[in-house]
């Protein structure tokens, strides 16, 4: 079983996709009505954990850990508050640019690498940074394959960078549940 979690109008073959009202990962008993502990293969979040605090966040990983398969892992996508575009911060701020139904309007945090890498460390993962924007502003790569779980706001699949200009990235993230526990 493969869940996109807050899937909107996402939907890839071979996955399950879930709105909040479907799957709330503040609520234990939500991944019970699709998944028994230790079930799920992989899940996929892209530009969910925002919309959490910190704390919160913590406490969703740890329900995804608990209904991950051994050897499962989330691929997860956030806004990264490292990258240099004054527009994009704009866009991504707590609270968002405004009016309230922008999807930005719930963003309770914007990560930065470290930050995000150890709310899922926190939660037993084994983290791997995929994309993300370090201290300085230097955006980091490495290859990760869609198939996994397709980001849309990444380096590779927006429409908005290219080689020489970068409009929209994500920390993009794999926090993989250990085989053996």
């Amino acid at each position: 079983m493969k869940i996109i979690i807050g899937a909107g109008k996402t939907s890839f073959e071979g996955w399950i996709s879930t709105q909040e009202e479907d799957l709330n990962l503040l609520h234990k008993k939500d991944f019970f009505n699709i998944s028994e502990e230790n079930g799920i293969e992989a899940m996929l979040a892209e530009h969910v954990w925002e919309h959490m605090t910190e704390e919160e966040g913590i406490l969703a990983a740890r329900n995804c850990y608990d209904f991950l398969a051994p050897g499962g892992y989330i691929r997860c996508a956030v806004p990264d508050i490292n990258f240099r575009n004054e527009a994009y911060q704009k866009l991504v701020q707590i609270g968002g640019p405004g009016p309230v139904d922008h999807p930005a309007y719930t963003h309770k945090i914007v990560y930065d690498y470290v930050t995000l890498k150890r709310v899922f460390e926190k939660a037993g993962f084994t983290v791997e940074l995929l994309e993300y924007c370090d201290e300085d502003g230097r955006f980091h790569y490495h290859y990760w394959n869609p198939v996994d779980g397709k980001i849309g706001r990444s380096f590779r699949f927006d429409t908005r960078n290219s080689i020489s200009s970068l409009g929209m990235v994500s920390i993009i993230l794999d926090a993989k549940k250990p085989l053996i526990i």
